[in-house]
């Protein structure tokens, strides 16, 4: 049986607004987050992501008042991520209406937490970010970043993708740094070995650009396609990437 792909904007957020930066610098406004959450459940998105981008750097939690009116707003399960660093500021993202949470840098610190969130809310419910850029000096060629994606850890981004997949979360997220807003294409490689050797499913996230890149990344073994900037600002539509995904042959969700 074929993998349904999903389609999840990502709403990165940054006081309160939507922005889209590029290799997670040059930030520019991309928008109100409601408003995008309606658009986007109405345009046929499966699932939704809002990171609060800067949570984690300036060492406070996400935001829980936009996350209330943004899960009052949308229709499809929502993902919220930035500054949850552990069991309780995950539970007050989830009772604020957020279905699941995402944890990087946090996690990355004090990797029990994951353990701890998993066994509190249910791996479903649980999704690993790992911020990733090429480092060929380690194993798999690409290495941890954290702090949004400020911090180089030295770490094997592929053996930390196993060690966090031995926790029994949800979903594991790579983004990588190099492709995040360059429009260039997903980082194709570390897609294929993260699915090598997870049994979580993988989202491809950072680089999408044009119709092709999603069936590319789809095709290495990703089930959920994450994209901002050819969303926001309307370079693609969510009714035409999936036409085209199941032109080529793919099982589309909705």
């Amino acid at each position: 049986m074929k993998s349904i792909v999903k389609i999840m904007p990502c709403l990165d957020m940054q006081k309160g607004r939507v922005v889209k930066g590029v290799h997670f610098v040059d930030i520019r406004d991309a928008g109100d987050p409601v408003e995008a959450a309606k658009a986007y459940c109405a345009a046929g998105a499966d699932e939704l992501a809002m990171l609060d981008i800067t949570a984690t750097i300036e060492n406070r939690p996400t935001l829980l008042e936009v996350v209330k009116k943004v899960a009052a707003a949308a229709t499809v399960p929502f993902t919220v991520g930035g500054g949850i660093k552990d069991v309780a500021s995950a539970e007050a993202v989830l009772k604020a209406g957020a279905n699941k949470i995402s944890t990087s840098s946090a996690a990355f610190r004090k990797p029990e937490v994951i353990k701890d969130m998993v066994k509190e809310f249910g791996p479903d419910r649980v999704t690993v970010a790992i911020d990733v850029d090429r480092n060929p000096k380690l194993p798999s060629g690409y290495e941890v970043y954290i702090d949004g994606g400020r911090t180089a850890t030295g770490t094997d981004a592929v053996e930390w993708a196993k060690r966090v997949d031995g926790f029994g979360v949800g979903c594991i997220l790579p983004t990588s740094k190099a492709g995040d807003g360059a429009q260039t294409g997903y980082d194709l490689p570390v897609i294929k070995k993260m699915v090598a050797v997870v049994k979580a499913p993988v989202v491809a996230s950072g680089g999408a650009g044009k119709l092709e890149h999603f069936l590319e990344a789809a095709q290495a073994g990703a089930t959920i396609l994450l994209a901002a900037s050819v969303f926001h600002f309307g370079m693609i539509k969510i009714p035409e990437l999936k036409a085209y995904l199941r032109k080529q042959g793919l099982a589309v969700s909705g």
